[in-house]
């Protein structure tokens, strides 16, 4: 049995997506919806499939979709395709407030229906051995920083859903439920925020301190993991890590994930065929919405941003 998949946006990520469809064994590649028509006819002529003049006619058409619209469009297009019984990968951020979130999740799962998150960046830490640790870090440092995107992407949101959401699923998934969120942060050049630092409590007296911004001089992404029994210390971009703790940590990952995305588009197909479990189901993304949506009208409130 194939599975008959659609696309939703056919901008660059978009079109990362398109090739992990049209080379998967198990999906069938049906077509592509964008509001740019052109765009979306580029697109589907690439792969030689449809392009749709509607995104209801693609859903008609469709056993499953995967989302890569804007982020302030998520929520209505998850919405409207669950309600058209078609399962869903959606790229992050899920929506824009948890309890939009937390609506999303409760549809699907009350459809039956798979939803999955694009947290792809779960799939590297459980690769590299994070999520089998004996222990609960009682402290989590990350960053991730980067210049301007020359193309305006993600404009549409801050740097909280843009950005930080991958580290506040992150912290979420090593520490569980935040107890409190507080936050600065500044509007430096979209008109949204664009810098922003986030201290995160937890039971215990533990803590996290997420740091994200599209307004640096150069890329910056790590993360610090404090245990009772030592570090770890991660570069992502250059894959060196710092461990001071008795536990195995696998730097390089390249052998066994040397595809997240793909991995992760193939995982959500095997999974709309019962042939495997969803690697970000809804509901887990939730607790990363509903930080960033406190974190962001916290950091509105006190700046006027």
């Amino acid at each position: 049995m194939s599975l008959k998949t659609g696309l939703i946006g056919a901008g660059v990520f978009g079109g990362y997506h398109a090739g992990k469809i049209a080379e998967s064994q198990t999906a069938e590649f049906i077509g592509v919806f964008d509001p740019d028509a052109a765009r979306s006819s580029e697109l589907a002529n690439k792969h030689g499939v449809k392009s749709f003049a509607s995104q209801a006619d693609l859903f008609d058409s469709a056993d499953a979709v995967i989302i890569v619209c804007p982020a302030t469009y998520h929520a209505d297009t998850v919405e409207a395709a669950l309600g058209a019984n078609c399962h869903v990968l959606v790229e992050k951020p899920l929506a824009l407030s948890g309890e939009a979130a937390k609506t999303l999740a409760a549809q699907a799962d009350a459809a039956e229906l798979v939803l999955q998150v694009g947290h792809q960046e779960r799939l590297v830490l459980k690769a590299m051995g994070l999520f089998d640790l004996p222990e609960t870090p009682v402290k989590i440092e990350a960053w991730r920083e980067s210049p301007p995107a020359p193309t305006g992407r993600a404009g549409d949101v801050s740097v909280i859903f843009d950005l930080m959401i991958h580290d506040l699923d992150m912290v979420a998934c090593l520490m569980g439920r935040a107890s409190s969120v507080e936050g600065q942060g500044a509007v430096i050049h979209s008109g949204h925020i664009d810098t922003a630092t986030a201290t995160l409590g937890f039971g215990e007296g533990s803590r996290a301190i997420v740091t994200s911004s599209r307004a640096a001089e150069n890329r910056r992404r790590g993360m610090r993991l404090a245990f009772k029994s030592g570090e770890i210390e991660i570069d992502f971009l250059t894959r060196d890590v710092r461990n001071t703790t008795p536990f195995e940590v696998r730097a390089d990952v390249s052998r066994s994930l040397p595809d997240p995305l793909g991995a992760a588009d193939h995982a959500f197909f095997a999974a709309c065929l019962g042939k495997g479990p969803v690697l970000v189901p809804g509901r887990e993304a939730v607790e990363a919405v509903r930080v960033a949506e406190v974190l962001e009208t916290t950091i509105k409130t006190n700046t006027g941003a």
